[in-house]
């Protein structure tokens, strides 16, 4: 079988070996500097077209040729043919230099730095400044409004290289420089373009809350204008900004408002009305958001709008595409393979672009997808290489490196999956080689991952591990690319960015002839998987998260709580790995349960189901006792022999949603939680971990009694809330209420910035979502959402000496039927701010949540014990009450502890 592959192939083989790479393709290669595909993203997010073209003024000194010239160059731009752009630009500024026109050279030379962008060609960088010497000094140049207007926008541009070149302060500046001319010279459409981009550099700087205030200010300019092409294209605009940064409802409603005044002024029949084109672009944006908020159906109707809206073929097959790796990502094999002949058709007949080669390379994925699912379409997997095959040919052609690397990286990709290990590697060197050239660090990762898999496969584990970690190193440098500017990385950091750790933690902890992994080796895969739970929170926020200097966890427990042990379980494929911290011992120990992480996850999907209907309590017993034995028991001897009495995870996956309390020894008969206290840790980091001050306690109480409607969502009563704040207040007796109405986002804010409250408890409904936008606590008239209340409860940190100790929400729950909810409440954790954050996995009978609280600070006032011990003799109170049938674990285990337990 592995003979008629490599003859099957060997046709599409001699396609890329004909035109090898030669030492003038190198010497290209070195001279290239930056990341283009960064560059492009923000171009297309924020100036659908390019600017410099949009106001080019109608000089009377113009040559004729040199206009022409011009918008040829602008034709090509369109089309994504940069390096024909490059040529005929090139040409305009020669022409209007010995012309002595210095108005249409700058015009010129500004829109070939663009172009020269696009190539990630240094030259971008002469272009523009001598475009803008031509401006600040030349004698001849139009009136002074007109080359006022072209120096701006030559600013923008110079901004935009700045960007790429990852220097964002300085993009930053250039672009306030611009902002003053539009605004003196009275530009609103130059003013809008250069706020958003104000907004994406203050995003890359980590800036968010300033970015989101111009997006704010920028939209309430936006909404007081009359109906017009700029409202509606600024409109656009702002609804792709939003749903990078990841607010998928604004998004929705800001592009909405966009596609309605395009609609409208398309049955208008004026001059400079809104083409088919433009609403075809705007439903795309809708779909992508629509994708963004996982409403696959709407989101694909709204593909299949754009495409037949669309009067460019280049936009109608992008909409095609984003529909069927939609339906390819949701698993709808019939109608994929219905939608993709169509698109066939169509690309063969795209004219050499980069956007065509873009194109076929996205389409031959979507078929390599396909392939594997149903090896019986039509399409052969020869089709498909040749598809490939002729991308490189084509990017090549078009001098566009960045596409030859993709092209080749995707080629050998498909190698790989053919069993043809040699070439695939073969390719992925020289596509590894080409990213690297042009320092295209978001899609190197991609080629080193997939040179770690090759390795990998061969038996060559030390240099896959290499590869792997130089994939992993850079997706770290890349957080903040990954999270502000690649919204396709959004939609699929779980196929693109999430298995690169895994594996490599997979490779790590593999054993050799049964002997543990080696010290560094165990090390490196705590770190590993440390790194990609941060990416995943940073993914989930759209921001970087972790802004303060957090403690190791081998420290707190070394020197801080000798009594604790931090537990790290890993769901790996075909097992479950558990890593082991002991007090004072430097070494870490390791364990393996072959266990396929089907079964694995079976179980706590059971498991979690069960916990939150009363009376299962004999199947919560079976499933935990399950989890017990594959978690707990191997370090049990361990655990005796140093004394260990606190037990803290650092969950993976869906692990996250179970209570680590509830797991169940059937030798003993007790659960964990009867033998141990027991924290959460979103990391393997806290948070300035100090001990509890019991004597500076003071509490900032919050709640809702009464049944609310908000945001078109019933809230039932919760009848014993009152009787919870009073219980709290009674045993923290500096207390501050809200109660029903008064509970609002202003008052919790005013004493919240009033008083340096070390305890906030807020008894209300609340959910945790893998989703950002359904991740929320319920005031008394609206919903909180976790940026809200990462801006209420940190807005006095720079006037009070300590965060806030502690955040209770109780009566919250994790999203129904969402298996990565819990993501939501460790988001809630690193975001608040709070030290320590107690909250509950489901909604429990408020009766006995009151008794617990109760208990719960009656405890806490304890100097001897820590928070974790208190919150465990709290669910032990709660489980000994005669009084009550609370004994069950729907009662006492929903409450977890994450983040400083001492």
């Amino acid at each position: 079988m592995a003979r008629k592959r490599r003859v099957f192939f060997h046709t599409v083989k001699s396609l890329w070996k004909t035109n090898r790479l030669g030492k003038g393709w190198l010497t290209q290669f070195l001279l290239v500097l930056m990341s283009a595909f960064l560059c492009i993203t923000i171009t297309l997010v924020f100036t659908k077209t390019t600017a410099v073209y949009s106001a080019v003024p109608n000089e009377q000194k113009a040559i004729a040729s040199t206009q022409n010239l011009i918008q040829q160059g602008k034709t090509f731009y369109d089309a994504g043919q940069f390096a024909q752009a490059v040529k005929v630009l090139q040409q305009a500024a020669t022409i209007s230099e010995a012309d002595g026109d210095e108005l249409n050279q700058a015009i010129a030379l500004s829109n070939l730095s663009l172009a020269y962008q696009q190539l990630g060609l240094p030259q971008a960088e002469s272009a523009i400044a001598s475009s803008l010497k031509l401006l600040q000094t030349g004698q001849n140049i139009g009136t002074a409004k007109e080359r006022m207007q072209i120096l701006a926008q030559a600013l923008d541009v110079r901004g935009r290289w700045q960007l790429a070149q990852g220097q964002s302060e300085t993009a930053l500046t250039t672009w306030q420089q611009a902002f003053e001319i539009y605004a003196k010279i009275g530009d609103n459409t130059g003013l809008t373009r250069n706020r958003i981009n104000q907004a994406q550099a203050l995003q890359a700087l980590g800036h968010y809350r300033q970015a989101q205030e111009i997006l704010s200010e920028l939209n309430e300019t936006l909404q007081n204008q009359p109906d017009s092409a700029l409202k509606a294209t600024g409109l656009r605009s702002l609804g792709n900004v939003l749903r990078v940064v990841g607010e998928f409802n604004n998004s929705r409603q800001v592009l909405e408002q966009s596609l309605e005044i395009t609609q409208r002024m398309s049955k208008v029949d004026a001059r400079g009305t809104p083409s088919a084109q433009t609403i075809s672009d705007t439903l795309l944006s809708l779909g992508n958001t629509a994708r963004a908020q996982q409403e696959t159906q709407t989101a694909l109707q709204f593909y299949q709008q754009a495409a037949s809206a669309s009067t460019s073929p280049y936009t109608r097959i992008q909409a095609q595409l984003n529909q069927l790796s939609l339906l390819l990502e949701t698993q709808q094999w019939n109608a994929a393979k219905k939608l993709y002949p169509k698109i066939e058709t169509s690309i063969a007949n795209l004219a050499p672009s980069r956007t065509a080669v873009d194109a076929k390379i996205n389409f031959a994925k979507s078929l390599m997808h396909l392939k594997q699912h149903d090896n019986a379409i039509a399409v052969s997997r020869q089709d498909i290489a040749q598809l490939l095959a002729a991308s490189v040919q084509q990017a090549k052609a078009l001098e566009d490196q960045r596409a030859i690397s993709y092209a080749l990286g995707n080629l050998g990709e498909l190698y790989e999956q053919n069993g043809q290990f040699n070439e695939a590697e073969n390719l992925t060197q020289q596509a590894l080689f080409a990213a690297q050239t042009i320092n295209a660090t978001d899609i190197t990762y991609l080629w080193q991952w997939q040179l770690g898999r090759l390795l990998r496969d061969r038996g060559n584990i030390q240099p896959a591990i290499a590869a792997y970690n130089e994939a992993v190193n850079n997706l770290r440098s890349l957080r903040r690319d990954l999270v502000a500017i690649n919204p396709d990385l959004q939609f699929s950091f779980r196929d693109k960015v999430e298995p690169v750790y895994r594996q490599l933690v997979d490779l790590l902890l593999r054993s050799k002839s049964g002997a543990d992994p080696s010290p560094e080796n165990l090390t490196s895969a705590r770190t590993t998987i440390e790194s990609l739970q941060l990416a995943e929170l940073e993914n989930f926020f759209r921001s970087a998260c972790l802004d303060a200097k957090p403690e190791l966890l081998d420290k707190v427990v070394d020197k801080g709580d000798r009594t604790a042990a931090v537990i790290y379980p890993i769901i790996l494929p075909d097992r479950l790995e558990v890593i082991l911290k002991l007090p004072t011992q430097e070494n870490l120990r390791h364990y393996t349960t072959k266990k396929p992480q089907d079964e694995v996850e079976k179980t706590l999907q059971s498991l979690r189901q069960y916990l939150k209907e009363p009376d299962r309590t004999l199947d919560v017993q079976k499933s935990s006792q399950q989890l017990y034995s594959w978690l707990i028991q191997p370090l049990e001897v361990e655990l005796e022999k140093m004394q260990v009495t606190k037990l803290v995870f650092v969950l993976d996956g869906s692990l996250r949603n179970v209570p680590m309390g509830v797991l169940y020894d059937d030798k003993q008969q007790k659960y964990l939680l009867e033998k141990y206290a027991i924290a959460l840790a979103p990391g393997l980091q806290l948070l300035e971990p100090t001990p509890l001050q019991r004597q500076r306690l003071n509490a900032l109480t919050a709640g809702l009694s009464e049944s609310r409607e908000v945001a078109g969502i019933e809230f039932p009563r919760l009848q014993n809330v009152l009787y919870e704040l009073k219980q709290v207040e009674s045993q923290v007796p500096k207390s501050e209420e809200l109660f029903n109405q008064k509970f609002t986002k202003d008052n919790l804010q005013t004493q919240i910035n009033s008083n340096p409250f070390t305890v906030v408890h807020m008894a209300t409904h609340g959910q945790f979502s893998s989703n950002l936008e359904e991740t929320f606590i319920l005031t008394w008239d609206r919903l909180l959402k976790i940026d809200e209340l990462d801006n209420l409860l940190r807005t006095s940190d720079k006037s009070r000496s300590s965060a806030i100790e502690l955040l209770v929400l109780s009566a919250c729950e994790t999203a129904a039927g969402d298996n990565r909810a819990a993501l939501g409440l460790a988001g809630i954790a690193v975001k608040a701010g709070a030290r320590s954050t107690l909250a509950t996995l489901w909604q429990v009978d408020d009766r006995s949540t009151a008794r617990l609280m109760s208990e719960f600070y009656r405890q806490l006032a304890d100097p001897k014990l820590t928070k974790a011990e208190a919150l465990q003799k709290a669910q032990l109170a709660l489980w000994n009450d005669k009084t009550q049938d609370w004994k069950r674990p729907y009662f006492w285990a929903a409450y977890v502890l994450i983040g400083n337990w001492l």
